[in-house]
């Protein structure tokens, strides 16, 4: 199909081209992954943060169609679990699900499949951005200090750090904190971490 097809501008065409060229590779340091490549959860809905009330780390609820689970996201430890939890879906409006574990008696926003979002910047001029030039396969890049793919080079001030090509993305962005970058598909999720400044 011709670019003209498409109704892209040439300089559409070319950030499109640009993109997909963008070979995947891992985030810069800081960052570092948290699990040896993701962790499966099937059926996956959504997924929200919070902050572990004992040790001070980012927890990653994680809601599914088995189940709600919740993970540290430094140490990638699933620290509870609940296979038929009372309020399995994110509901109200604030998209929010009961916790559990250290977070039981506190609600957890979720962002996924039901709507919602995760925080797009991090402190230290961290952004991400969920594209799709070759829809309906989405791809997440992770710029700093403005270095989106319509600036600057790949893999210095831009990097193409997933491309979910065999599941749907649910949800990619930063905990409030910004020491945690999450993916979640319908599949898995893949998080990063960097210590605090």
């Amino acid at each position: 199909m011709s670019t003209a097809a498409r109704g892209l501008t040439p300089y559409q065409q070319a950030l499109r081209e640009r993109v997909l060229a963008a070979p995947q590779v891992a985030p810069p340091p800081p960052w570092r992954p948290v699990f040896e490549s993701c962790a499966a959860v099937g059926g996956l809905l959504g997924i929200g943060f919070d902050v572990d009330p004992r040790s001070g780390n980012d927890l990653v609820m994680v809601v599914s169609s088995d189940g709600h689970g919740l993970f540290d996201a430094v140490t990638g430890e699933r620290i509870a679990r609940d296979r038929d939890p009372d309020d399995d879906i994110p509901d109200g409006p604030d998209l929010a699900c009961p916790g559990l574990g250290s977070l039981t008696g506190r609600r957890v926003r979720i962002a996924g499949l039901y709507g919602g979002g995760l925080h797009t910047t991090a402190h230290g001029g961290w952004c991400v951005d969920a594209v799709a030039p070759d829809w309906p396969n989405e791809r997440v890049l992770l710029s700093k200090e403005g270095g989106a793919p319509y600036r600057g080079e790949h893999g210095q001030t831009w990097w193409h750090v997933f491309d979910a090509y065999w599941s749907e993305l649910r949800a990619a962005g930063f905990s409030p904190s910004g020491r945690t970058l999450a993916v979640a598909t319908s599949s898995d999720l893949t998080l990063w971490t960097r210590a605090g400044d």
